[in-house]
C-alpha cells in the first residue's frame, strides 16, 4: 500500500481502507467529504491508534449533535409560522407562506383592516362574572364600623 493510502495515524491496515479515508478527510478538515464517505455510521478501524480512534467517533457525535439542532431549528421555524398563520387566520389576515420554510414568520405582517374588526369583550366570560360577583358581595356587605371618639 502506497503512503497515500495510509490513515492520517499512519495505519496501513487494508481492511480499515474506507475509514482512513475517512479519517485523512477529517484530517483536512474536509467534513463534506467525510460525510459522503459513511461518516454517520462508520466504526473505527481496530488497527488505527486510539487517538484516531477517539477522532472519528467524536467528529460522529459532533454531527450527529449539529444535525440534531438542525432539525430542531427547522422544526420550530415551522411551528413558529404555523402559529403566525393560524393567528392571522383568526385575526381575519391572509398571509403568502415564504418560499424558504426554515425562514421565520414575517418581520412585518400586514395590519388588519379597521373596518373589519369584530368587537371583543374587554374581559372573558369567567372574569366578568368573577367581578360582577365580588361587586355585588361589596355592595351587599355594609362598612365596617370605625373608631368612636
Amino acid at each position: 500500500m502506497a503512503a497515500a493510502d495510509s490513515c492520517s495515524c499512519g495505519c496501513i491496515d487494508p481492511h480499515g481502507a474506507g475509514v482512513h479515508a475517512l479519517c485523512i478527510a477529517l484530517a483536512n478538515g474536509d467534513v463534506d467529504r467525510a460525510l459522503a464517505l459513511g461518516l454517520l455510521k462508520a466504526m473505527p478501524c481496530p488497527a488505527c491508534s486510539v487517538e484516531c480512534q477517539v477522532a472519528l467517533v467524536q467528529a460522529r457525535v459532533e454531527r450527529k449533535h449539529a444535525l440534531a439542532a438542525r432539525e430542531r431549528y427547522r422544526a420550530r421555524n415551522a411551528r413558529l409560522q404555523r402559529r403566525h398563520d393560524e393567528r392571522a387566520t383568526r385575526r381575519g389576515v391572509t398571509t403568502s407562506r415564504p418560499e424558504d420554510p426554515t425562514a421565520g414568520p414575517p418581520t412585518n405582517p400586514p395590519a388588519p383592516d379597521p373596518t373589519n374588526r369584530t368587537p371583543r369583550p374587554a374581559l372573558p366570560a369567567a372574569v366578568a362574572a368573577a367581578l360582577a360577583r365580588a361587586k355585588a358581595k361589596a355592595a351587599a356587605t355594609p362598612p365596617p364600623a370605625g373608631p368612636e371618639s
